[in-house]
């Protein structure tokens, strides 16, 4: 509403009326009236903020690193030109951009060079647009264009603008004699798919659009469409019930089974967290845990899945199952807590657990990429206590072999992305063979992630994988479900074969020469 007053209290139909309506007030009510308006139209004036740095296509706030306009000026810009109405055959359009993986620009070139990059940047897209379009940066490294008035800007139209400014953009940058090379995402919407008309609706809905863009990949290219405005709205109200969700117990964990190769036997179970909306369903980790991150809910996430998963594995005790360790994973957040190690000792003797039923889970890419002396020394800390530690995806973040010593890694878990088809691909075998015989150099245990079908479970045990889990052995499955499949799935004492993951009764996995993985009746 104060955006509004403000656009119709700055346009050139008020001003060019002002004298007029004092002329009125003077006529119709005296000097009361004219004085009345005099006093009235600065107070009106200052509510509506006129009198702030804000307003105008021409001035406004400036970002500092930039000279660009802020948010607030390109919205309040974009509302006086969308006030003026359209013109025949003549339109605007929003376009929001952002540099791609600006988070690994900033740890490679640092942040004073980061800063030189955007203002390339911003220099880079005005100097590509008319002196009438609005530019703006909106926050981070993402930027904002809103079009002004000129031939009709539809769809192949603002693909073209699109991709003009990726080229352009896409020039080396030079930061004191290194060459930089960025690429940008970029999302648009017109006014007329926009949700309403406004310079607030018209920018968001292009974020929108960009937002969708960067989940598909670099330098990539979206238009708005009202399927991502439901999207936006839905993760909106996911947003702000978050907080509440973990008080509430929404958010528990899952658990993956965890088997050896030889026999088929239960080696534990990977924690995976769950959000059990009551409307929903059950969310997958992808649909919150970037908003957890944004809103610094990763540790009490932490402590939520630590507790109950805890409480899981004595509940499983008690009731005479065998579950040797489950696995959690922890964020470099978490790790870099220098209490951290207290707090899961302290939780470990509430339970009465002993330290070598729990496993820690660490990404590699973590490994690969910190230099805390921190998460380093909880890493070790948690292996002198008796934790074993876990590379999680290993092969997909370039750790390093004196980084997995450094960390006290003890097992490593092969990602899904080599285990897929490994069957019939005699490359993904190649590369996973080279991993083993590296797991066994240097003696760490091996798990192979994300085994869907009984040849590629055939295969790893040929090659000397000692553990495997995925969707071939069972699917993550809440608390209440685990005693069942754990009674159900564990082979006998007798058997000698591997038993086929969801196979008939009677069924298990032979291993023939030249055809692995064959599945038969048993003698």
């Amino acid at each position: 509403m104060r955006s509004r007053l403000r656009t119709i209290l700055a346009g050139p139909q008020l001003l060019a009326f002002l004298p007029a309506i004092t002329l009125a007030a003077y006529w119709t009510g005296g000097e009361e009236a004219l004085v009345g308006i005099a006093l009235g139209m600065p107070i009106i004036f200052a509510l509506a903020g006129l009198y702030t740095k804000e307003v105008g296509i021409a001035g406004g706030f400036r970002d500092t690193v930039t000279g660009l306009m802020i948010r607030q000026s390109a919205i309040d810009a974009t509302d006086l030109l969308l006030g003026e109405g359209p013109t025949r055959g003549q339109t605007t359009a929003a376009l929001a951009i952002e540099i791609d993986e600006f988070p690994e620009l900033e740890k490679q070139f640092g942040h004073s060079a980061c800063d030189g990059i955007l203002r390339i940047v911003a220099a880079r897209i005005s100097g590509a647009l008319r002196q009438s379009d609005i530019v703006a940066r909106l926050d981070g490294p993402r930027f904002c264009v809103v079009l002004s008035s000129g031939a009709r800007a539809d769809l192949e139209t603002l693909i073209q603008v699109a991709t003009r400014l990726q080229r352009i953009i896409e020039a080396p940058c030079s930061l004191d004699g290194t060459r930089a090379f960025i690429t940008i995402s970029v999302g648009f919407c017109t006014p007329a798919r926009a949700p309403t008309r406004s310079g607030t609706a018209l920018i968001e809905a292009a974020e929108h659009a960009l937002a969708d863009a960067a989940r598909t990949g670099t330098a990539t290219i979206r238009a708005y469409s009202d399927e991502m405005g439901k999207r936006a709205r839905a993760q909106g109200e996911l947003n702000d019930e978050l907080p509440g969700a973990i008080d509430s117990d929404q958010l528990r964990p899952w658990f993956q089974p965890q088997v050896t190769t030889e026999t088929g036997e239960l080696a534990g179970f990977e924690v995976l967290a769950r959000w059990e909306h009551p409307d929903r369903g059950v969310l997958a980790p992808a649909d919150f845990l970037p908003m957890l991150e944004q809103q610094g809910l990763l540790e009490r996430l932490g402590e939520v899945m630590l507790y109950h998963s805890l409480n899981a594995l004595r509940a499983w005790d008690a009731a005479g199952l065998n579950v040797p360790k489950i696995s959690l994973n922890f964020s470099a957040e978490e790790l870099r807590n220098p209490k951290i190690v207290d707090k899961i000792r302290w939780e470990l003797d509430r339970f009465d657990l002993s330290p070598d039923r729990l496993s820690i889970e660490v990404l590699e890419t973590v490994i690969a990429q910190t230099s805390s002396d921190m998460i380093i020394r909880n890493l070790r800390a948690f292996a002198e206590l008796g934790c074993s530690v876990d590379l999680d995806d290993f092969g997909t973040g370039h750790a390093s072999i004196a980084n997995i010593k450094r960390f006290s890694v003890g097992r490593i878990k092969i990602d899904r992305s080599f285990i897929t088809q490994i069957d019939s691909d005699i490359d993904q075998q190649n590369i996973v063979s080279a991993i083993l015989t590296l797991a066994d150099r240097l003696e760490l245990q091996t798990l192979a992630e994300g085994v869907e079908t009984a040849a590629e479970r055939a295969v790893l045990a040929q090659l000397g994988c000692q553990y495997i889990q995925g969707y071939g052995i069972a699917r993550p499955m809440p608390f209440e479900q685990v005693e069942s499949w754990t009674l159900s799935s564990q082979p006998s004492a007798e058997a000698t074969l591997i038993p086929s993951a969801g196979a008939p009764p009677g069924h298990t996995i032979t291993t023939t020469p030249g055809n692995p993985g064959m599945t038969g009746k048993t003698a």
